[in-house]
């Protein structure tokens, strides 16, 4: 994997040229010393991942995110330091396309788990994406109703998905009568924060889903550890580590499957931004059960991967915009 590092800091660029020199299979591709400069890069040669900073004079991470994806889509980590304090950046620049946050490794004390951690966000985005090359229409009718019967709302998304489900979660009215349940590929370290982020955009409660407890209509659950989120057979939503084999935790597909197998009332399953393919099977699998399923179009995505996958393989039963999404949703459970 060719990777381009974008950091004005000449320590954090030599910590994280020690680290990748840990894997012979990573290359440094270029070196940029801000976000203005890593465009440019990206425009004259395109690197497998670019390792992302937030904080850089002349053009941040956050702007840089935007405008790659824009012209030069590849994947992007952030990787920086005081995460904590800068969650809105790193929710602005996953809403751009970056796929997932890290902490800069530092020199000297405690740098080898840091190096190990950095390896295996890089390895993960290796497994996603695959190697990288130069690189809607609405399916049939939605089935009717199931009938009575609790309703539910599961919605997955990826890179892009924090602005996407910002914006979709505003459009939910107060008193909306199924229960919600999101699964967003984003580090249990950071999903609290999201969570209250989600919160502050949303005329409806958002919170961190809790082991043991039922979907609750008019409360967002957001799935909140590194374990996969599944709906158990007494309708209790619970954590588990199996399946070991998905690269991205929680996984979308464990969670719709989960809903297939033991939800008893009705549902809609909604697919949003995102790279690589996860969800898509889960997806056909809920609309194979009878249930709406909704994938978001291309001309709205930050990162047409997810939803491409969803409707080549039928997964939709229809395909829409962003900002039709929500309203649809209230007409089915209005």
């Amino acid at each position: 994997m060719r990777i381009g590092i974008v950091n004005d800091m000449p320590l954090a660029v030599e910590a994280l040229r020690r680290a990748l020199a840990l894997e012979p299979a990573y290359q440094i591709a270029w070196v940029a010393g801000n976000g203005a400069e890593a465009v440019q890069a990206c425009a004259r040669d395109l690197p497998d991942v670019v390792l992302m900073d937030l904080l850089m004079p002349v053009m941040d991470g956050v702007e840089a995110t935007r405008q790659i994806m824009a012209s030069t889509p590849c994947a992007i980590l952030i990787v920086t330091v005081d995460l904590e304090q800068n969650l809105r950046r790193v929710f602005e620049a996953m809403g751009h396309g970056a796929l997932d946050v890290v902490n800069t490794p530092a020199l000297g004390s405690g740098q080898a788990e840091a190096a190990a951690q950095l390896l295996r966000k890089i390895q993960n985005i290796g497994w996603l994406v695959g190697p990288r090359s130069r690189r809607g229409r609405k399916a049939s009718e939605p089935s009717r109703p199931r009938g009575a019967g609790q309703r539910l709302v599961a919605i997955g998304a990826s890179a892009g998905g924090p602005a996407s489900l910002a914006q979709l979660l505003r459009q939910l009215p107060p008193g909306f009568p199924a229960a919600v349940v999101l699964v967003q590929h984003v580090d249990e370290v950071f999903a609290a924060g999201m969570a209250d982020w989600l919160a502050s955009e949303s005329h409806l409660p958002v919170r961190l889903a809790r082991e043991g407890e039922p979907p609750q209509p008019g409360t967002i659950l957001l799935a909140g550890t590194n374990n996969h989120l599944r709906l158990l057979r007494n309708g209790e939503l619970a954590y588990t580590a199996e399946p070991t084999s998905h690269v991205y935790r929680p996984s979308i597909d464990v969670f719709f499957d989960s809903l297939v197998e033991h939800w008893k009332g009705e549902a809609i399953g909604v697919l949003l931004t995102g790279m690589g393919r996860d969800g898509a099977e889960g997806l056909k699998r809920m609309r194979g059960r009878g249930f709406l399923t909704i994938a978001q179009d291309q001309a709205s995505c930050a990162v047409y991967g997810m939803p491409k996958a969803a409707a080549a393989i039928g997964a939709a039963t229809e395909i829409l915009a962003l900002e039709r999404i929500a309203p649809r949703l209230v007409e089915a459970f209005g």
